[in-house]
């Protein structure tokens, strides 16, 4: 009798214990629990996403807002990318790495909210492994060159600033080329680490993932085995990545700010870099305060809407605050918006 139970739970890719699990120790994290034999294990062929509410009535209410969010995303940053790649004026260091930015923040949100909007308004909120695994890969991958294209950002607004008889030599197309290619290169590998590892994890525990998304943390409260370097991942190599380009990029902004406090006499050009480097620092400051709360360990647990409301903010609002914070107070852009519609609308007329 107890080996056809055992057989009907392999069949149904279920875990069914057959003695209590071991309490494993607690690694810098919640508990997880270690089985006493290998015939606990099953293969996990899915997850089944819990969302971001249980509340039945309140699910059209956030469709609708994501929806509108995701369709601005969309067009600001579609625009953007539009007007950088057909306006030669714009083709300058600073307008080529925001159209790469654009380009990110469009890929950036369109891994987590179409399915995210799929599972709200379906019964079927469950996710396939390889589909888990391919979104947590390009979810970091996305998020590491976000986070190095604004370094880079940094520096290029520094060396216009600050060195601005050297800034053509330097920032010359060859070497704007060379650092987006290293930024998104050298994030498809880090994200890749990340994946290798979380995919080579046994799940068994509860196939209910606690998020609305997959990513690492809520996939490891499922893991059991060994997920110390997994936890080494999160807590060493990610943090050290964002704590680096988030440095670089505050270093370039507080040195062009002294720069032109203490030897730029000009109150034009004072208020106009002032201006440019107030929007970028403020994209910058909510990009890596999100990414502080989610993946630097707390001093306490972070409750259930905490989590979320950190997440949406990092996944959902920041791509969408990025096209209107560095177009609206550039009149540059602007003018060139209206270039190229009037452009196409002579061309449909």
């Amino acid at each position: 009798m107890h080996q056809n139970l055992i057989l009907q739970s392999f069949y149904e890719n279920r875990y069914i214990p057959s003695e209590d699990p071991k309490p494993a120790e607690n690694i810098n994290g919640p508990h997880f629990f270690l089985p006493k034999s290998k015939e606990n294990l099953t293969t996990v062929n899915e997850f089944l996403l819990l969302g971001l509410t249980y509340v039945e009535e309140l699910q059209p209410v956030i469709f609708m807002v994501f929806l509108i969010l995701y369709v601005i995303n969309l067009l600001g940053n579609g625009a953007i990318l539009v007007v950088v790649i057909s306006e030669p004026r714009l083709h300058s260091p600073m307008y080529f790495f925001l159209g790469n930015l654009s380009c990110l923040d469009i890929c950036y949100a369109s891994v987590i909210l179409p399915k995210l909007m799929s599972t709200i308004l379906s019964s079927h909120r469950t996710i396939s492994f390889q589909g888990c695994i391919t979104q947590l890969h390009f979810f970091h991958f996305l998020g590491c060159t976000e986070s190095l294209l604004l370094a880079i950002m940094g520096f290029d607004r520094f060396m216009a600033i600050c060195n601005p008889l050297r800034y053509p030599l330097i920032m010359n197309s060859q070497l704007c080329v060379l650092l987006a290619v290293m930024a998104w290169i050298t994030s498809f590998f880090y994200a890749l680490i990340h994946s290798v590892m979380t995919a080579r994890l046994s799940f068994c525990h509860s196939q209910k993932l606690n998020y609305y998304f997959c990513d690492v943390k809520p996939l490891l409260e499922l893991a059991c085995g060994d997920i110390r370097i997994n936890q080494w991942l999160i807590s060493i190599v990610t943090c050290i990545i964002a704590m680096m380009a988030c440095l670089l990029t505050f270093l370039s902004y507080f040195y062009i700010i002294g720069f032109l406090l203490l030897k730029n006499r000009s109150c034009n050009a004072l208020q106009k870099a002032m201006s440019t480097c107030a929007s970028h620092f403020m994209v910058v400051s909510l990009f890596y305060g999100t990414v502080g709360l989610t993946y630097i360990p707390p001093t306490a647990a972070a409750s259930f809407i905490e989590q979320r409301l950190v997440g949406i903010i990092h996944t959902t609002i920041t791509p969408v605050l990025n096209p209107l914070i560095y177009t609206l107070r550039n009149k540059e852009v602007m003018l060139a918006l209206d270039r190229v519609f009037r452009r196409k609308l002579k061309l449909f007329a």
